[in-house]
């Protein structure tokens, strides 16, 4: 007689918050340079708003300062703020920097 041990599969925990790659911090930390935006009190604002194809389109941009009910995720010296709306859209969501020879940009994963 033998004894078989059965155990539940392991799964990978889910990313919690935002993720954000190595190549989008390096170009965000640029971009901010170029703007004039303090790391230490501004960041990146991603949102989700009404339209597009699908019927809700992406928002990035620069912000001096968080709002009052923003998340705040901090990745080394980048700071990203999103306010709670679109964060229920954004949970999980991994922000990249694609470049190739048809296009560049930020790339909603």
């Amino acid at each position: 007689m033998s004894t078989v041990n059965i155990e539940s599969p392991v799964q990978a925990p889910a990313a919690k918050g935002i993720q954000v790659t190595e190549k989008a911090m390096a170009r965000i930390r640029s971009a901010m340079a170029k703007e004039n935006i303090s790391p230490t009190e501004g960041g990146l604002r991603l949102g989700v708003q009404g339209g597009g194809c699908s019927g809700l389109s992406y928002n990035i941009r620069f912000d001096t300062q968080p709002r009052e009910r923003d998340r705040i995720f901090q990745f080394e010296d980048v700071r990203v703020f999103v306010d709670p709306k679109s964060f229920i859209y954004l949970h999980g969501m991994i922000l990249d920097y694609e470049e190739t020879l048809m296009q560049q940009g930020f790339v909603f994963q």
